[in-house]
């Protein structure tokens, strides 16, 4: 079934949201914008939606593309380079993109459209500024969100397992394999999560420690990323978490050892319950990631989920600004996105939401908001080069320790011998 086929659907099962006298006749206009953006079915399904009440109010038709996140960054690097990107980007919430394509000029300030245009007047400050680089205004926060862990709560109940909680520990996984085993349940208790740069950062933030310093350099020793990388090769040797084969086919929620069912837990973000959720029949809960010790300070914080920019090649850049405002500011677009992008900015969308929230989404929003004790200041925005370390040299120096190509010592010098190489051709 086809792309334009699903947005129907979905559009005629969000009806009665859109009905309710909220869409006035399409304005005689003639404008077209371009959107890209990274997601599974669920997402895209809800972002066409959200389209075509645009265009059906407003009169500017939208032409959204998806593609799942490997293959995002190499299609929106080609476009811009060609000078043929879209009017809206979606933007990594680390804010390292958005760094890197600001100081390219790629995307454009946004400031001047603040307030008539671009209405962010209820918008929580934390995550305004989060779209700032050197002051100025690129991004827009589409929601916030936390790092966490997807639990599958039917794998925990048919082997007794109590689920985990703010005092679980690292040490506690390998007590919940010998529970899972002994309940005839043969499956690993997390995903193998060496190569997730969010769960590094919480585990390097609960022992004083960043990804990355205010001077924009490596925050962290060639000891540390050795110590890391060999806590996962533990967990795997002992059946903890996934397999190096098994990690190597999860690649999005559709396609996850959660899904599948051959994990317990699964260490993503908080919106992507709601994605998750649509594709479980088990019922998922969020908690927190483990910590280093049941004293360790907390190492989570609020981030933005994503942001969108504005394309600095846009040749209307006020009507993609205007397309923006509407996309976190309108309530009856909201209740379809569903905050499957994280808490909506907006307090007056929160509350207007709330109501119509499903279940999955509620429990984001809720476990977001009850982190209490485990929440710390956010970082320091990423730094230029941080995508590049991030999303291929974590990622690939941890396959290479799960595979056997590597030790943890040699792989915990080689991320920060190739990190501090690519920040050196960033800056």
């Amino acid at each position: 079934m086809n792309i334009t086929m699903r947005r129907r659907q979905f559009l005629m099962s969000c009806s009665a949201l859109l009905a309710a006298g909220h869409l006035s006749p399409a304005l005689a206009q003639d404008a077209r914008l371009r959107l890209i953006f990274w997601g599974g079915q669920n997402r895209a399904d809800r972002t066409y939606a959200v389209l075509d009440a645009y265009e059906a109010e407003h009169g500017v038709t939208i032409d959204g593309e998806f593609l799942s996140f490997s293959d995002y960054w190499a299609k929106v690097a080609t476009q811009t380079a060609a000078g043929e990107a879209p009017d809206v980007l979606q933007m990594d919430g680390a804010g390292r993109y958005v760094a890197e394509y600001a100081s390219r000029g790629a995307i454009a300030e946004l400031d001047e459209f603040v307030g008539d245009v671009l209405k962010l007047n209820d918008f929580d400050v934390d995550q305004l500024e989060a779209g700032r680089v050197d002051g100025k205004l690129y991004a827009i926060s589409l929601g916030a969100n936390a790092a966490g862990l997807i639990a599958n709560t039917s794998k925990f109940q048919q082997a007794g397992i109590e689920l985990p909680g703010q005092q679980t520990t690292y040490d506690d996984l390998w007590d919940m394999r010998e529970a899972f085993a002994a309940a005839g349940e043969d499956i690993a208790v997390i995903t193998d999560a060496s190569g997730s740069w969010s769960a590094l950062e919480n585990w390097l933030r609960q022992r004083g420690k960043s990804l990355y310093t205010a001077e924009g350099r490596m925050g962290f020793s060639v000891e540390d990323a050795a110590e890391w990388f060999a806590l996962w090769q533990r967990m795997r040797d002992d059946g903890v978490c996934l397999s190096a084969e098994l990690q190597a086919l999860d690649t999005s929620p559709a396609t996850s050892a959660l899904t599948t069912g051959k994990v317990a837990m699964a260490a993503e973000f908080s919106n992507l319950l709601v994605a998750y959720q649509a594709l479980n029949s088990d019922k998922l809960v969020l908690t927190n990631l483990p910590r280093i010790a049941t004293d360790a300070p907390g190492g989570h914080y609020r981030r933005p989920s994503m942001f969108f920019s504005v394309s600095n090649n846009s040749s209307d850049k006020e009507a993609a600004a205007r397309f923006v405002s509407y996309f976190v500011n309108d309530i009856e677009a909201n209740r379809i996105l569903n905050a499957e992008r994280g808490i909506p900015c907006s307090a007056a969308v929160r509350e207007g939401i709330a109501s119509s929230m499903d279940e999955a989404g509620r429990a984001a929003v809720e476990y977001v908001g009850g982190l209490g004790p485990l929440l710390s200041p956010p970082p320091v925005t990423s730094p230029s080069g941080a995508g590049e370390i991030n999303e291929s040299i974590l990622v690939l120096t941890s396959q290479e320790v799960a595979f056997g190509a590597r030790s943890p010592e040699d792989a915990g010098a080689a991320l920060v011998s190739a990190g501090n190489e690519a920040l050196d051709r960033a800056g």
